[in-house]
This record gives C-alpha cells, sequence and structure tokens, in this order.
C-alpha cells in the first residue's frame, strides 16, 4: 500500500519532469509527451487523494482528464503531422506560421 505523501511526492516529481521536458526540448513530439506526462501526473495525485479521502470524485474526473487528453492526442498529432508535412521538420523553433 502506498502512502499519500510518497503518492503526491511522486505526482509532483513526475509533473517537474513534464514541465522541464516541455521548456527545454525543441521537437515537438517530446514536448507533446511531456505534455501528456503532466497530466499522468496530475490524475495520479487525484486517484491518490480520492483514495485517502474515500470517493469516487477523483476518479471520475481522471476518467473525464483522460478522456480529454484522447481527444487532445487525435488533434494534436493530426497538427504534429501536418506541420511535418509542410515543413518536413519537427523543430519548434523552425514553425513561424503565426508572424506576419
Amino acid at each position: 500500500m502506498i502512502s499519500l505523501p510518497f503518492a503526491l511526492a511522486l505526482s509532483a516529481v513526475i509533473f517537474v519532469i513534464g514541465m522541464v521536458g516541455v521548456f527545454i526540448r525543441r521537437n515537438a513530439i517530446v514536448i507533446f509527451m511531456c505534455i501528456e506526462l503532466m497530466l499522468n501526473a496530475v490524475n495520479l495525485a487525484f486517484v491518490a487523494l480520492a483514495r485517502q479521502l474515500q470517493s469516487l470524485d477523483g476518479q471520475v474526473f481522471v476518467f473525464f482528464v483522460m478522456t480529454v487528453a484522447a481527444a487532445e492526442v487525435a488533434v494534436g498529432l493530426a497538427i504534429i503531422v501536418a506541420m511535418f508535412r509542410n515543413r518536413e521538420s519537427l523543430n519548434i523553433d523552425e514553425f513561424n506560421l503565426m508572424k506576419w
């Protein structure tokens, strides 16, 4: 059985790893995976707190977050594939589509 402080500390470490990956990396796929890692860290915290409080509210919220994340993966990967087809690169610094 995992204690609540350990689960929250693990969640915080996973979130920080994802956040550092978003800020440091320049590859669109890696940044996308780091965002998913951050979402899963938050899900871990929700499940740990729901178990501690003996409530299903956190687990239901995790279900909805996972549903939205699945839709985000479909749309995000489609955007990344479209950007790769136009630029033939996944480097974020080369994507200046919003500039005039």
